[in-house]
């Protein structure tokens, strides 16, 4: 990848100084221009980093104008996405956007439709897909057979201090996405519906609801089960969750932390079949994170590839988060669309 792609990098709190990290690491990318609302955010960051960048603002229009870009970065608030990715895309400009795509569904599908009048990429960061632990866990579930369960659980006691304290859902709003998006990663099925109860126990420090449970139908029948709390001491589970996938010939397990694992029915018991364990080594060379989402990005202009998280199918992870906080208000079952 030997182009060189000029970038506008929208905000500039913690995430923007990670992907400004990432953006001038890459040997294809220049970071020609840095914005953010905030007066003198932008500078203060390029300065704290020690990075030279050609334009410094705040108006989105005007770095556009100067900067000339190849691409946009949008790392704002969820809020602020709408208005980003739409300014971008009307520029002519590929949008990569940090998730969720959008604070609500209207907001997401006119990002989408805006993408398809403007003809460019928009691709959603789910940076978490670049794990080669998940990938190998996906590699071994590939190998059990038709999916029909796939539960995930998580469970960390998260003092995070500020706005997520005060947030109405913060987990299923702030964090659950990670994890629905890994579940389709996984399974390579789209949701159908959800039953979702959100739940406070009485010792949470969150004023919202800090505790979920869900029940996904997915394409195909499976059933995706969600359990996770951001108000659990001790014994946290890890960021990636704890998974486990039953298919018609055995199972696949995997901690979040160590190498997956799997077992296939290898011949008929008494009572329970004997098994055989299944491996799959993780790939090493993997861009992890970030760094895996943005090479994936400029493959995808470079050669029309498709790449993950692209805004077509990203959406159906974000449906997922707003179908679980739609049952969890009504007590109903939700059919997602």
């Amino acid at each position: 990848m030997a182009a060189i792609y000029r970038a506008l990098l929208v905000g500039a709190g913690g995430m923007g100084r990670t992907w400004a990290k990432n953006l001038t690491a890459h040997p294809a990318v220049a970071l020609a221009a840095w914005i953010d609302i905030r007066p003198g955010a932008a500078a203060s960051a390029a300065a704290e980093l020690g990075l030279t960048v050609g334009f410094i603002g705040t108006d989105l229009n005007e770095a556009i104008a100067a900067a000339h870009p190849d691409f946009v970065v949008d790392v704002t608030v969820p809020e602020a996405h709408h208005m980003v990715t739409l300014a971008a895309l009307a520029a002519g400009l590929p949008v990569l956007g940090e998730k969720p795509m959008a604070a609500n569904m209207d907001d997401a599908r006119a990002m989408v439709a805006a993408a398809d009048r403007a003809g460019k990429l928009y691709m959603v960061s789910q940076s978490r897909r670049y794990d080669a632990k998940l990938r190998a866990l996906r590699r071994l579930i590939e190998q059990i057979g038709t999916l029909g369960i796939l539960n995930a659980d998580f469970y960390i006691g998260a003092h995070f201090g500020g706005f997520r304290d005060q947030m109405p859902s913060p987990l299923v709003l702030d964090m659950a996405i990670h994890t629905f998006d890994a579940a389709r990663y996984l399974s390579g099925a789209d949701p159908v519906a959800v039953y979702c109860e959100e739940f406070n126990p009485p010792w949470s420090w969150y004023r919202g609801n800090a505790s979920a449970t869900a029940i996904f139908e997915m394409s195909d029948g499976l059933r995706y089960t969600y359990r996770g709390s951001w108000c659990s001491e001790g014994r946290p589970t890890s960021w990636e969750a704890e998974w486990r996938a039953v298919g018609e010939y055995g199972t696949a397990t995997w901690d979040g932390t160590t190498i997956p694992a799997a077992e296939i029915v290898s011949g008929a018991g008494d009572f329970i079949s004997s098994t055989r364990p299944l491996t799959s080594a993780p790939d090493e060379a993997l861009k992890t994170g970030i760094a895996g989402s943005l090479d994936e990005f400029l493959n995808a202009l470079e050669t029309g590839a498709i790449p993950m998280g692209e805004c077509h199918d990203n959406i159906k992870s974000l449906a997922m988060v707003f179908g679980a906080l739609e049952s969890a208000a009504t007590g109903r079952r939700i059919a997602i669309k």
